[in-house]
């Protein structure tokens, strides 16, 4: 019998915690839940490892901000997809979530089934694309190695923790190499469940990506005034 999928509910009221466990679990997931910061952190790094964390800003230790950096910035749940769920609902608290990297972002209050939709769409953004290569055998580009099947990357040899979001984005890249995509083309491909998206994200994100790749982040190039592609490094000679 196959896992469901287990979500990290990360928030300090209880009658909204108890509602979103029954929801989720109505819907097939599992659930494990945390009331502040230091439990999330625990929560995202015990077994079995959450496949999404939905994510509350304010938190009685730490703000939510704050333990997102630190689940990104940790080997073990860098990749983790979070999802924001707050009551700061201006655009400038939407535009920071996302620009920190978040999958989506969803203020309170809000449909329980709009939110179990949208934590829906992130993990299937966590799955190969159908439009990727048709087998699922690690597919090599330069110094770039990508496995559909498990979902990730590795450049020279070692594997480089991305989030879902950041894996589509450069599979976007891929699926088109060596053709320019505007940046409208990667928000409605990458992100395409999210709203109030600006053009600047899409910058944000791939400047996070190119950091991650590290060797092989000049493959990801600027065509400026109009967007991104993905070019093989030229050879060296000598």
């Amino acid at each position: 019998m196959a896992r469901k999928p287990l979500v990290l509910i990360v928030d300090d009221e209880p009658d909204l915690v108890a509602s979103l466990e029954y929801a989720l679990q109505r819907e097939g997931f599992a659930t494990r839940c945390a009331g502040d910061g230091a439990g999330a952190l625990a929560g995202a790094r015990a077994a079995p490892p959450p496949d999404l964390v939905l994510l509350d800003l304010m938190l009685p230790d730490l703000p939510g901000t704050e333990v997102f950096r630190r689940l990104r910035g940790h080997p073990q749940t860098a990749g983790l997809p979070v999802i924001m769920v707050t009551a700061k609902g201006e655009e400038s608290d939407r535009v920071l979530g996302l620009e920190l990297g978040a999958d989506d972002y969803v203020t309170k209050p809000f449909s329980t089934r709009e939110l179990i939709l949208r934590v829906r769409a992130v993990l299937r953004r966590g799955t190969p694309s159908e439009a990727g290569p048709a087998d699922d055998e690690r597919v090599c580009f330069g110094r770039l190695a990508f496995d559909h099947s498990a979902h990730e990357v590795w450049v020279d040899g070692e594997l480089v923790p991305l989030t879902a979001l950041e894996f589509r984005l450069l599979m976007v890249l891929y699926e088109r190499r060596g053709r320019v995509q505007s940046r409208e083309t990667l928000l409605q491909q990458a992100w395409t469940d999210v709203v109030h998206i600006t053009e600047r994200t899409v910058d944000t994100h791939v400047k996070r990506l190119r950091n991650k790749l590290g060797a092989a982040g000049a493959y990801v190039e600027t065509t400026r005034g109009v967007g991104y592609r993905l070019v093989r490094e030229p050879l060296v000679e000598g």
